[in-house]
C-alpha cells in the first residue's frame, strides 16, 4: 500500500479514537451545559450540543430535515476529499496529512450527527466576555487540516511561481 494510504489510515484512527474518546467521556463525566473551569478566564470544558453547523451556524431543532442535511452535506465532503486525496502525489506528503486531518474530523462530526442527531462540543476558550463557540477535537482537525493545506499550497505555489525579482535578475 503507498504511503499517503498509511498516513491517512493512521491518523484517521487516532483522530477519531481521541474525538469519540474525549466526547465519551464528556457526556459520561459532565451534565448537558455544565462546565469545568480549566484555566480560569481563559478555558473550561462545557457540555454542550450542537444540532447546526461549524460555530452553531443554522442551529436549530435536533433530528428532523436539519440533521439530514449535515449528514448529507458530511456525505459529500467526505466522497470529495477521498476523491482529491487519491488525485495527490505520494510525495506530497504535508498535503497527504492535511487532507487526513479533514477527513477524520469530518468523520468524527458525521458519526455524532449519525449517532445522536447533533454534535458533542466541549472545548470553549473566552477572555473576559469574549467566548468562542465549543468545539470538539474533529473540529479541531479539520482547522489544523485546513490550516497545513493553505500553507502547503502557498509553499507550493511560491516555488513554482519564483521570486518576481530573481525571474527578472536571470532575463536581465
Amino acid at each position: 500500500m503507498k504511503r499517503k494510504y498509511w498516513v491517512c489510515l493512521i491518523t484517521c484512527f487516532v483522530v477519531l479514537l481521541l474525538d469519540q474518546y474525549t466526547k465519551y467521556m464528556v457526556m459520561e463525566d459532565l451534565p448537558l451545559h455544565h462546565r469545568v473551569e480549566v484555566i480560569q478566564g481563559f478555558f473550561n470544558l462545557t457540555h454542550v450540543r450542537n444540532p447546526g453547523g461549524a460555530f452553531g451556524i443554522f442551529w436549530g431543532k435536533r433530528g428532523g430535515w436539519g440533521t439530514l442535511f449535515f449528514v448529507g452535506v458530511s456525505v459529500i465532503a467526505i466522497g470529495s476529499i477521498l476523491l482529491f486525496f487519491h488525485k495527490i502525489k505520494e510525495e506530497d506528503k504535508n498535503l497527504a496529512l492535511s487532507f487526513s486531518l479533514v477527513l477524520a474530523g469530518a468523520m468524527g462530526n458525521l458519526i455524532d450527527r449519525l449517532r445522536y442527531g447533533e454534535v458533542i462540543d466541549f472545548l470553549e476558550f473566552y477572555y473576559s466576555s469574549f467566548y468562542w463557540p465549543a468545539f470538539n477535537i474533529a473540529d479541531t482537525a479539520i482547522c489544523i487540516g485546513i490550516g497545513l493545506m493553505a500553507l502547503e499550497l502557498l509553499i507550493h505555489d511560491h516555488k513554482r511561481h519564483g521570486d518576481g525579482k530573481t525571474r527578472r535578475h536571470r532575463e536581465e
